[in-house]
C-alpha cells in the first residue's frame, strides 16, 4: 500500500510473513539502499512482520511521471514479483503517479465486509485500470478514506473464526485482561457456540446508577452501546488479524470456513450463512483492491467504528469507558490497531517523538506494562489531525479525541471538535485561496435527521441514534460557522466527509453578503454499507418539504447564516440522497472549484450530482 508521497517523500506499507534485511528500494532507474532509520518494522507475530518505508530527499519523485517502484532484500529480488495480479496490464511491478495538483481525488468512508452491499473499492480499481489504458493524465492524485475503514465493534461471525485461524496460524501476541472475566485473550473462543454472544458475557459494563426519560440506563448498562456488537473485538492480536483479512487476499487461502457449522441457534444459522455468503463476495474482490492501494496514495482517518460505536460521543461515555480497566484495554488496543494500520502512514514524522518509541518498545517485549504505558500516551496524543502541502491544501480533521465536552450535561452530545482544536483549524485556512477539508461527519448534515436526533438528545438518548453532529453542540457550532465567515478565510471550500452511509452534496454561500466564499460539501458513504433502504427515502422527502432551500424553518436553525442548495443527483427533481455504496470522485479547476461530483458505484455506474437550479 503506498501512503504518504509526495515530491520529497516516498512512503510504503506492506506485511511479510519473515523478516527481512538489507532492504533496498528502487524508483524508476534508481535504486536507494535503505538505512535502518528508513525502514520500520514491527513484529505483530511469529510470521507477521509490519514494514514502513520512509524515504526522504530532495526532489526525490518527479510530478506528472509514471514511476516504476520495486523491493529486494537479502536473497531476494524481487519482493512484490510474485504477488498476484498486483501490476496493470503487462506491467510486471507497480507505480506510482505523483500530482501535487488535486486535479482529482478519490473518497470514501465505511467499508463493511460483510454488508450486502457491493465493494466500491473494487469498482474504483476497474476505474483506474481504464483511467491508465487511456493515459495517466486522468489518473486521481490520491485515495482519501475518512473512516470505518474497518469495524471493530461489528463483526460477522465466519469473520471472527476467521481471525481466530489467523491469530494460530501467525503466532499473534497474546495479551492478560484486567477487569475482564477471563484472564486473557489466549482464553477467546471462536467455536459456534460462543458466537454473537460477548455483548452478553464478554463486553464490560457500567458500575454506577443512571437513567433516562426512556429508563433505559440503569446499573450495568453495556459501556459499548453498538446494537450488533455481539462480536464486538477486544484484544490486540484480533484487531491486527481483522486489518489484515479486510486488505489483503493471501491470509484467506489459509481459512476454512464451512457454509453451514453446528452449535448455532436457528436463527444465528441463518445469520451465519448471510455472512458467510457477503464475505465470499469481498473476498473475491480483495485481489483488486491491494492493487489499487499499491497505485494510489492512500490517506486515512479514523472515525467511531475504527475503535466502537459512540466513541467519545459524550461525557458521561467517556467516564464509563475509560474509568474501567477492561474497557480502556479495548479501546487503546483499536487506537494501536489504527496506529500501525492506518496512523503512521499519513504524516510519519508526528509519531516519531511521542508514539514511536513506545510502540517499537512493546512489540519488541510484549507485557502488560509496556502495552499500558503505550495506550495511555495514545489516549492523550493530539496530532492525529494531519494537512498536506498540496494545491488546493488538503486539512484532514480529528474530530474523535479534541471533544467539546458539554459543561450543562454530561450525557448530551460533545461538540465534535474543541475551541482549540477550531482555531488551530483556523489557522491552517488563514491565507490560503483554495482547501479541501476532510471532516469525518457532514458539517452540514440532513437537517431532518439531526432534529431526530436533537429530540432523542433532549429524552436522554443520544447514545441511542448516534446523535453526533456538528450542530448538535452549540459552542462548536457557532466556532465553526465563525471560521466559514471568516472574510481572510479561503475563497473555495471543498469539505469531503462520510459517515452516514448514504451521499449528497451542498451547494454553500454566507446569506446577505455580496462576496461569499464558494463552499462545497461533498458526503460520500459508504464504500460498502448502506442506510437503511426504506427509511431514507422518507427522510429525504421530509427535509426537502421541511427545509428546502426556501423554507422559513431554516431561519430557526444554528446554520441560518448559511444558504444551502442540495445538488441533484443525475438531475432528478426532488431526490437529494443517494443510497448505494459507492466511491466519491472529485475534479477540481485549477482555481479549486468542483467541475464534477460524483459517486462511483459497485457496478460502475455513477451518479452526478448536478448544481441546483438557478431561480
Amino acid at each position: 500500500m503506498l501512503r504518504h508521497c509526495d515530491a520529497s517523500h516516498f512512503t510504503l506499507w506492506f506485511v511479510s510473513r519473515e523478516p527481512l534485511s538489507e532492504l533496498q528500494l528502487t524508483l524508476g532507474e534508481q535504486s536507494y539502499p535503505l538505512a535502518e532509520e528508513e525502514v520500520h518494522c514491527v513484529p505483530l507475530g511469529q510470521h507477521a512482520f509490519q514494514y514502513l518505508l520512509r524515504l526522504s530527499r530532495p526532489e526525490l519523485l518527479a510530478p506528472q511521471t509514471v514511476i516504476q517502484y520495486r523491493v529486494s532484500a537479502k536473497g531476494i529480488d524481487d519482493l512484490f514479483n510474485h504477488v498476484e495480479a498486483l501490476g496493470y496490464g503487462d506491467a510486471n511491478s507497480p507505480h506510482l503517479y505523483l500530482s501535487q495538483t488535486l486535479t482529482q481525488v478519490w473518497h470514501g468512508s465505511c467499508r463493511n465486509p460483510h454488508h450486502h452491499s457491493e465493494d466500491a473499492l473494487v469498482a474504483a480499481d476497474t476505474k483506474l485500470a481504464q483511467l491508465i489504458d487511456k493515459g495517466a493524465n486522468e489518473r486521481p492524485a490520491l485515495l482519501m478514506l475518512s473512516g470505518d475503514q474497518v469495524y471493530v465493534d461489528d463483526v460477522a461471525g465466519p469473520m471472527l473464526c476467521a481471525i481466530g485461524q489467523v491469530i494460530e496460524k501467525l503466532g499473534l501476541h497474546h495479551e492478560a485482561f484486567h477487569g475482564a472475566n477471563i484472564a486473557g485473550s489466549e482464553v477467546l473462543s471462536y467455536r459456534p457456540e460462543h458466537l454473537y454472544l460477548r455483548h452478553k458475557n464478554l463486553l464490560p459494563r457500567t458500575e454506577y446508577p443512571a437513567k433516562t426519560a426512556l429508563w433505559r440506563w440503569y446499573i450495568n448498562h453495556p459501556i459499548f452501546t453498538s446494537s450488533i456488537a455481539e462480536n464486538h473485538l477486544v484484544s490486540l492480536n484480533e484487531m491486527i488479524a481483522l486489518y489484515l483479512l479486510t486488505w489483503s487476499p493471501e491470509l484467506w487461502e489459509f481459512i476454512d470456513l464451512p457454509k453451514e457449522v453446528e452449535g448455532l441457534s436457528a436463527a444465528n444459522q441463518l445469520r451465519w450463512q448471510r455472512e458467510w455468503q457477503n464475505l465470499l463476495a469481498f473476498k473475491a474482490g480483495l485481489k483488486q483492491v491491494r492493487r489499487l492501494m499499491a497505485h494510489i496514495p492512500v490517506y486515512m482517518m479514523f472515525d467511531d467504528h475504527d475503535i466502537t460505536d459512540d466513541w467519545n460521543l459524550t461525557a458521561k461515555w467517556e467516564q464509563a469507558a475509560y474509568g474501567h480497566a477492561f474497557s480502556k484495554r479495548i479501546i487503546g488496543n483499536a487506537l494501536i490497531a489504527y496506529t500501525l494500520f492506518q496512523g503512521l502512514g499519513n504524516a510519519p514524522n508526528q509519531f516519531d517523538t511521542e508514539v514511536r518509541p513506545l510502540l517499537d518498545g512493546f512489540f519488541a517485549h510484549p507485557a502488560p506494562e509496556t502495552q499500558d504505558d503505550l495506550i495511555d500516551q495514545l489516549l492523550k496524543f493530539e496530532q492525529w489531525h494531519y494537512t498536506l502541502d498540496t494545491s488546493p491544501k488538503l486539512v484532514v480533521l480529528d474530530t474523535r479525541t479534541r471533544r467539546w465536552r458539554s459543561e450543562s450535561n454530561l450525557a448530551k452530545p460533545s461538540g465534535l471538535m474543541d475551541w482549540e482544536a477550531l482555531m488551530d483549524l483556523q489557522q491552517a485556512l488563514l491565507g490560503q485561496s483554495k482547501v479541501i477539508i476532510v471532516s469525518p461527519a457532514p458539517m452540514f448534515g440532513v437537517k431532518v435527521i439531526e432534529a431526530v436526533q436533537r429530540m432523542a438528545t433532549l429524552m436522554g438518548a443520544s447514545l441511542l441514534v448516534d446523535a453526533e453532529n456538528w450542530m448538535a453542540h452549540p459552542g462548536a457550532a457557532n466556532a465553526l460557522l465563525s471560521i466559514f465567515m471568516h472574510r481572510k478565510t479561503p475563497e473555495q471550500f471543498v469539505i469531503l466527509s462520510g459517515d452516514v452511509h448514504y451521499s449528497f452534496a451542498y451547494d454553500i454561500s454566507i446569506r446577505f453578503r455580496r462576496s461569499s466564499p464558494n463552499i462545497y460539501q461533498i458526503t460520500c458513504s459508504g464504500i460498502k454499507n448502506q442506510f437503511p433502504e426504506k427509511l431514507l427515502p422518507l427522510f429525504d422527502k421530509l427535509n426537502g418539504w421541511l427545509y428546502g432551500h426556501f423554507s422559513p424553518l431554516n431561519l430557526f436553525t444554528k446554520r441560518k447564516r448559511m444558504s444551502l442548495r442540495g445538488r441533484r443527483p443525475n438531475g432528478e427533481r426532488s431526490k437529494r440522497l443517494v443510497n448505494q455504496s459507492g466511491i466519491g470522485i472529485l475534479a477540481l479547476a485549477e482555481d479549486g472549484e468542483p467541475t464534477k461530483i460524483a459517486v462511483l458505484h459497485g457496478d460502475m455506474t455513477e451518479t452526478q450530482f448536478e448544481p441546483p437550479r438557478q431561480e
